[in-house]
């Protein structure tokens, strides 16, 4: 099914002459509207899938991949776009893809590979027409050397998707659209259904979530929202910029997935007592402790994203004493009453968010970041004095980077205990609360009201 496709290559009627180091006139064609951005989406996939690169920092309009800042700000929204959808949806497309092949693609076709995957996804899960997707992937194949010979069977595979999309799509339905690896894990922590539920869960774009200072419900009212059992207000619908929506300019709320909004209360009542945020930035469950009245101290070892978490406060019109420290050289005079360590972790809980993170993280990673996590606790619980608390979170849906990691912990710290958290007291929430009093929510719970991020809490106090 692999065809040489040079003799049905011909040459565009807007072709410019050129004139090369050889005498004789060249025709170069013009370029295609919405070719760059297909290209860069394809080049950004490589780098995710086989270099296991992150995707938003390839994505910065500023700082990412070359391909992505040449581009307009539309065609960057349809490059996440399309990433975005390839990613929660690859192993369906990979398998669709392998079904209407009558030979594997070569070892070495990589790039060819992605350049339909990223057209498959802008067809079966895109509002992108079909026709469009297909003159582009074929035009993106005849320029590129490696894939010219390669552009019939681009062109033929692609449109039988079109003819046959509907039953391609019923036919891998069933397929969790997870990497082998992390789905085995998943099964294995939480069972079949849960980790079937979980891969399902992150094919949906997470909805917007504020935490609002005060009235939640006020402004759930105001924003055409609804107020979740975390105390959030969830915007289901809305798809324009945030710094127009009422009550930004005036610091009125801030955006944080409903499951980021928890830790922060779980200290209960800490109005007047000193608090420390460890791994600050961005700053939302800081500004969430200085609104429930803590005085804040902000740890980030990051002097970019400490200036970040600055301008943020900023906004809000909070107040912080924001320090530029690595927390493990952090060292105040006097303890803490309180200490929030929402620790680096390989975020798999936030899939929704961020569809990359189960393909450029693997077991190593969640090893290595649960040994940083256990050196962070051991610190943390240094900096509280008797009666402190300390809340540890993270966005892991792994429990060797959180229950496992814990439970080592308070092994060797006889002097600190976990306080169980009651499951009464999270209305809406029950399921999330472990027999051991955590807090572990995933992307598949308040399925009904949308979902919200994976997530790990615990609350330790020092005897």
């Amino acid at each position: 099914m692999v065809l040489n496709d040079e003799k049905s290559r011909g040459k565009s009627r807007n072709a410019k002459p050129t004139r090369p180091a050889g005498g004789s006139y060249r025709p170069v064609p013009e370029p295609k509207a919405g070719l760059d951005a297909r290209i860069a989406a394809t080049k950004i996939l490589g780098a995710v899938v086989d270099k296991k690169t992150p995707l938003d920092g390839m994505l910065d309009a500023e700082h990412g991949n070359p391909a992505i800042r040449e581009l307009s700000e539309a065609d960057r929204s349809l490059v996440r776009a399309i990433l975005h959808s390839a990613l929660r949806h690859l192993p369906r497309i990979e398998a669709i893809l392998d079904s209407l092949l009558d030979t594997p693609l070569p070892d070495g076709a990589r790039s060819l590979k992605h350049l339909l995957i990223v057209a498959a996804a802008q067809m079966l899960y895109l509002d992108v027409p079909d026709h469009s997707a297909v003159d582009l992937a074929v035009e993106q194949s005849n320029r590129d050397p490696r894939n010219r010979r390669f552009a019939k069977l681009v062109n033929a595979l692609l449109r039988r998707i079109g003819r046959e999309k509907e039953a391609l799509l019923e036919s891998v339905g069933a397929l969790p659209c997870l990497p082998g690896w992390f789905l085995d894990r998943l099964t294995t922590v939480y069972g079949r259904d849960a980790a079937h539920a979980i891969a399902e869960a992150q094919l949906q774009p997470a909805a917007i979530d504020l935490t609002v200072k005060q009235e939640a419900q006020v402004w759930a009212d105001k924003l055409n929202g609804k107020v979740l059992p975390t105390g959030s207000v969830r915007l289901e619908k809305f798809r324009g910029a945030i710094p127009t929506l009422e009550g930004f300019d005036d610091g009125a709320w801030w955006v944080q997935d409903a499951a980021a909004a928890i830790p922060a209360r779980l200290f209960g009542d800490i109005n007047g007592k000193r608090a420390a945020d460890l791994c600050a930035a961005p700053g939302g469950k800081t500004a969430q402790l200085i609104a429930m009245g803590a005085e804040v101290t902000a740890v980030e070892q990051s002097q970019s994203r400490l200036k970040r978490l600055e301008g943020n406060l900023a906004r809000l019109g909070l107040k912080a004493d924001c320090v530029l420290a690595s927390l493990l050289d952090f060292h105040p005079e006097k303890p803490f009453d309180a200490i929030l360590l929402d620790a680096p972790c390989s975020s798999t809980g936030t899939m929704r968010r961020h569809p990359d993170v189960p393909w450029t993280k693997g077991p190593a990673d969640i090893a290595k970041l649960a040994e940083l996590q256990e050196k962070l606790l051991r610190h943390a619980l240094t900096l509280v004095g008797p009666g402190g608390v300390v809340v540890f979170s993270n966005c892991s849906l792994d429990p060797l980077e959180g229950e496992d990691m814990v439970a080592r912990v308070l092994a060797d710290n006889p002097d600190c205990r976990r306080v169980a958290i009651v499951a009464a007291d999270w209305p809406g929430l029950e399921e999330a609360i472990t027999p051991l009093g955590e807090f572990r929510t995933t992307p598949a719970m308040l399925a009904d009201e949308g979902g919200l991020d994976g997530f790990y809490a615990c609350v330790i106090a020092k005897i």
